[in-house]
């Protein structure tokens, strides 16, 4: 799913991520998501891989995301790259 939460208003972007976390528990699949939204994804994802201009700068768990210094820069904001 590319960007699929873009637009959409809090409850939308609740559905949506409960019905693909439907059909991956229902199917047994593994779904690539892309998305800049990650509020929603957190609690629900598996493994989250962080690009900066396309050069993967993070790969775990979504929480020790958050916690990664390189992904909050992104993320809040840091000078010209």
């Amino acid at each position: 799913a590319d960007e699929s939460l873009g637009g959409l208003d809090t409850a939308e972007m609740e559905r949506a991520a409960e019905m693909l976390e439907s059909i991956r528990t229902r199917l047994g699949i593994t779904i690539i998501w892309v998305e800049h939204i990650m509020g929603v994804l957190m609690r629900i994802v598996d493994r989250v891989i962080v690009l900066d201009h396309g050069e993967k700068i993070f790969e775990g768990e979504p929480h020790a995301a958050a916690r990664d210094e390189r992904v909050t820069e992104i993320y809040l904001g840091r000078g010209p790259h």
